[in-house]
């Protein structure tokens, strides 16, 4: 993709950052079982798998469906209702062909779509507000996801290793 330009170069960091985290799900899955997936931490909270359904239904609503004028199919009560009916290989599956879409949606967009504004979900938002939305989205669920894997299995899962975080900041 073309980082040229100030639209270029919000698109670029948009999409690393969406994919920055899929392995950081992917490294949670590996470390759960199919029961640990669906497993809630309380009847107020959802299960990875009900937050991997809902990351789908949301990146697919506000990138796909709006940004890709496409049109708009999602079921979101069916994305928390799930207590099971995927595997863990089901659910990265459809999370990556999800991201693959979204992330060629918005390489496809053109400087009039990230402008446009539009209603999602019954939000009046731009193409850009739509990007930044999915974005911090999906790494607010993420960290979610992290979280509770931390819990389950009491270990640190690594997403920072071989980095040195306390490098300060070149002047």
């Amino acid at each position: 993709m073309e980082r040229n330009g100030l639209t270029g170069e919000i698109k670029a960091q948009i999409i690393f950052r969406m994919e920055e985290n899929t392995p950081r799900i992917e490294k949670c899955l590996a470390e759960l079982t199919e029961a640990e997936l669906w497993q809630r931490p309380n009847p107020a909270s959802n299960s990875i798998g009900n937050l991997i359904l809902h990351l789908c239904g949301n990146i697919g609503q506000y990138v796909i469906s709006s940004l890709g004028n496409r049109p708009d199919a999602r079921e979101r009560d069916a994305e928390f209702a799930a207590k099971g009916g995927f595997t863990k290989a089901e659910l990265l599956d459809k999370l990556r062909a999800t991201l693959k879409e979204a992330v060629e949606t918005i390489r496809l967009a053109d400087e009039a779509e990230l402008l446009r504004v539009r209603t999602v979900q019954g939000f009046d938002m731009s193409g850009i507000g739509i990007m930044v939305h999915v974005c911090e989205h999906y790494s607010y669920h993420t960290g979610q996801i992290a979280f509770w894997t931390k819990l389950l299995k009491n270990k640190d899962l690594g997403f920072y290793a071989g980095f040195d975080l306390n490098v300060k900041n070149a002047e």
